[in-house]
């Protein structure tokens, strides 16, 4: 029988604690420019043969055993499939930069702009890595082929389809806490590695970690690593992390919403190899002819973008939702809410408001709203199978991975 260890742990033991900030401290990452995600089923991209035999682990042991593994080099193909509940976002980035006032500028291979299509959809990346400074991941469409390589302290985007590169300088092997502002941006999945390091972070006295049997994933056997909140109210269901038994390297991760149905994020290798890379697989020369962006250039022209003067209603009121001295924090754990006060305390901008507001826009945000009163007064939640949102009419904010009902409880105690 596989191994199935029910034994809880909780921020309560200081061992197990430590052994999960390590564990997160010292997952080696294999994506490109420090990426370190969490925030994305489908039929298994992974071949299942069967469960393997493999000696009991408790899930204190499993979770150090990721923290111990010194695995610095692989390369092999992982699979990401993303299904958030919401449109495409291919289209829609598109129809926002247009009304936000024109072509953003800058190049289309810059990283920033092309890895947040990993957020929706399913997608075929080649990952290498050698050490944390040199990295390569490409994402694979049936004609075209995009990159971005790190070598050192130098960083190279290629998008075969536009034939345009983007270079840029960046510090090296850069960490969790510091990452580069040309590389990466934060949420965006490339490898069961970086979800687990983050999923990890958020394990503590409101989460139940369990070892959940055993896998074969990529013609590895390897232990599940189970996560779960204990608390209700959350829209995640439960994280399941395929550990490899023999170095502790995580080879699949499972994001399963509380809701049931299918994974709202599934990534994991469907074939991997542990030995050295190729040195190749680390060098970029652009081919001839092809644009180039030095990363300066383009951080110019979107700061000449950002001061262009536009209309007080237009979609830029929704900038500097993400946070800042007006966010509070209501709850904790898994059931964290985020209350933010909107610039202006104005409620989201319409079409019958404001004429600025493309119907591309308005139709995506009513495809997903629903109207809500409640002690705070009325508002509308906008939702996806992992993060929903409450802004209310009078321009409040509450934001998290729960449910509506949640949001709504959050927003009637912050009204007294």
């Amino acid at each position: 029988m596989a191994p199935n260890d029910s034994a809880e742990t909780t921020g309560s033991a200081t061992s197990t604690t430590a052994a999960r900030r390590k564990a997160a401290r010292y997952v080696v990452p294999v994506a490109v420019a420090g990426v370190a995600a969490a925030t994305i089923g489908l039929v298994p991209a992974l071949a299942d043969t069967g469960d393997p035999e493999l000696p009991k682990i408790s899930a204190q042991q499993l979770i150090e055993k990721i923290a111990a593994s010194d695995t610095q080099q692989l390369s092999g193909t992982v699979r990401v499939s993303t299904d958030l509940g919401i449109p495409s976002l291919g289209g829609l980035a598109e129809s926002f930069a247009r009304s936000a006032g024109g072509e953003t500028g800058g190049s289309s291979a810059a990283p920033k702009d092309r890895l947040t299509e990993l957020a929706s959809g399913t997608h075929t990346l080649r990952v290498a890595a050698d050490g944390p400074d040199k990295q390569r991941v490409s994402i694979l469409d049936s004609a075209a082929e995009y990159s971005v390589i790190r070598n050192g302290d130098q960083l190279w985007a290629y998008d075969s389809k536009s034939d345009e590169a983007y270079h840029a300088t960046t510090d090296k092997a850069p960490d969790a806490e510091k990452r580069d502002e040309h590389t990466t941006p934060d949420g965006v999945p490339t490898t069961p590695k970086a979800l687990a390091e983050q999923a990890l972070k958020a394990a503590d006295s409101t989460t139940s970690v369990t070892v959940g049997g055993t896998a074969q994933v990529a013609g590895r056997d390897a232990y599940k690593l189970v996560i779960k909140p204990k608390q209700g109210g959350s829209t995640i269901g439960a994280i399941t992390v395929a550990v490899d038994a023999k170095n502790g390297v995580p080879l699949k991760f499972t994001l399963s919403p509380s809701g049931g149905g299918k994974a709202v994020i599934d990534a994991g290798f469907t074939s991997v190899d542990f030995a050295r890379p190729a040195a190749s697989s680390f060098t970029f020369t652009p081919p001839k002819g092809a644009k180039v962006t030095e990363a300066d250039e383009a951080k110019a022209e979107k700061q000449a973008e950002k001061n262009v003067e536009r209309g007080p209603e237009g979609l830029t009121g929704l900038d500097g939702f993400a946070g800042g001295e007006g966010t509070k924090v209501i709850g904790e754990g898994w059931g964290a809410i985020y209350a933010i006060e909107a610039p202006g305390a104005k409620g989201l901008p319409t079409a019958e408001k404001n004429a600025d507001v493309p119907p591309a826009a308005q139709q995506f945000l009513d495809s997903f709203g629903d109207k809500v009163t409640g002690k705070f007064g009325s508002g509308t939640v906008f939702k996806t199978r992992l993060v929903n949102a409450l802004m209310t009419d009078d321009g409040k904010v509450y934001v998290g991975a729960v449910t509506k009902d949640a949001l709504v409880k959050a927003a009637d105690s912050a009204a007294h």
